[in-house]
């Protein structure tokens, strides 16, 4: 078999959740055949699973994005989803979340241009978003350089390396609109702050769909393949963003989960000068 027809096969199945059977009948080959060269693929992909993430750079405000422009140095923005997982039956319990599906919480970091920084899955059903993020900085490699952040939802601290909105205030996309405006600056910040970081919540939506993994290494390289088809792309059908000319990040790194006054008052003055922004040129027109 050549490699093309090795790829084609399993890039069919991961795109389209089909059994081998289907397979089978597509391309002629038989049921081991066909699970022996997806398997292989799969190793080939994991060797170069560390060359298709992207390495985290900052976001600079010398580039006019709408959706970022306020957050300098934001690194990009972070969240759990549950993918549904199949496990032995004596393991359902801990796989087991709110919803009482039996599902893995996995950890995305996705960088402002939509590819993956970083992902950690194997976490079960059960566990916080939030003790899967302190697993991921204390053992398993993901870190934040001082000085650099990521935009995480309410359900994360709001402290040093992470942003997080203001909880109480109208939070979703689908709350604001021309006809609902902002009556506070902890309001318009928490606009400004969904817009950017729904660049987590999409690409997190899709992965959350895909169904009854055995593996938690399939997932990787879906992940990593994502990445790879977004840097070969010429136009990309979701959402046509320029490439960033920027530097990558190194130095000390934050070890730490922890509220900080210091940080949090950098919230409010970053909401403040927002929300004055806004007003004084909603006050022009």
């Amino acid at each position: 078999m050549g490699v093309e027809e090795m790829v084609a096969m399993f890039l069919h199945i991961i795109a389209h959740d089909v059994k081998i059977r289907v397979i089978k009948r597509q391309f002629v080959r038989s049921e081991e055949t066909i699970s022996r060269r997806f398997n292989d693929v799969l190793l080939a992909i994991l060797r170069c699973h560390n060359l298709l993430l992207k390495k985290p750079q900052p976001f600079s405000q010398d580039r006019m994005d709408e959706r970022w422009k306020w957050f300098k140095n934001c690194l990009g923005a972070l969240d759990g989803t549950h993918i549904k997982v199949n496990v032995l039956e004596a393991d359902k319990p801990r796989y087991r979340n709110r919803k009482g599906d039996i599902t893995t919480n996995v950890l995305g970091v996705v960088a402002p241009d939509m590819q993956f920084i970083y992902v950690l899955a194997g976490w079960e059903g059960s566990a916080a978003d939030s003790r899967v993020l302190r697993d991921a900085l204390f053992r398993n490699g993901f870190s934040v350089p001082q000085g650099h952040y990521y935009l995480c939802d309410a359900g994360y601290m709001n402290c040093e390396g992470f942003l997080a909105p203001y909880r109480g205030q109208k939070y979703h996309l689908s709350e604001f609109n021309p006809h609902n405006q902002s009556s506070t600056a902890q309001e318009f910040f928490n606009m400004k702050y969904s817009q950017a970081r729904n660049v987590i919540e999409r690409h997190l939506e899709y992965e959350s769909k895909m169904e009854n993994l055995r593996e938690d290494h399939l997932l990787y390289e879906i992940l990593g393949l994502h990445n790879h088809i977004r840097r070969v792309m010429v136009v990309d059908p979701i959402d046509e963003m320029e490439d960033q000319n920027i530097l990558g990040v190194d130095g000390e790194t934050i070890h730490y989960i922890e509220t900080s006054d210091a940080w949090g008052r950098w919230r409010d003055q970053l909401a403040q000068e927002m929300w004055n922004q806004w007003r004084r040129r909603h006050h022009a027109r």
